[in-house]
């Protein structure tokens, strides 16, 4: 029996959209980081990126356990001194409600070449209204 190994050529992509109101932030960016890389597929090839593109609303009303909200801290450096910036998930969750999904999925996606193209297929927004209703996206059910 052989092993069926995808080709690039031979990809076909779909839109999904996932609703993030009322889910767990960890659970909802493992579900769409395997939805990226293509997992959901029968065709999967780990080499090629044979994902779907994903769009996810109501980014605002994702939920995190336990004491996260206080504890949990996001980093970013300027690359100068003295130019660490600390916030909380709680500050996080009140002004960059897109940026929390996007950094959870861009951790759980590969660190080279393939995962930065694979990030490009996510689209992430704070309300219900997406700009994709063109390509006719289906709604993508959380377990």
């Amino acid at each position: 029996m052989k092993t069926y190994m995808q080709r690039k050529e031979d990809v076909v992509r779909d839109w999904y959209v996932i609703d993030a109101e009322g889910l767990t932030l960890g659970r909802l960016a493992t579900k769409v980081a395997s939805v990226l890389r293509g997992k959901h597929k029968p065709t999967y090839t780990p080499h090629i990126d044979g994902g779907d593109y994903v769009i996810v609303i109501n980014a605002g009303k994702v939920n995190l356990t336990g004491n996260k909200l206080d504890n949990k801290i996001y980093y970013n450096h300027s690359r100068y001194t003295g130019g660490l910036r600390e916030r909380t998930a709680k500050e996080m969750k009140e002004n960059y409600t897109v940026e929390i999904i996007e950094r959870a999925v861009k951790g759980i996606l590969q660190k080279v070449r393939l995962g930065r193209k694979l990030y490009k297929k996510l689209f992430v927004y704070a309300e219900s209204e997406h700009p994709h209703s063109a390509q006719k996206p289906q709604a993508l059910k959380m377990d």
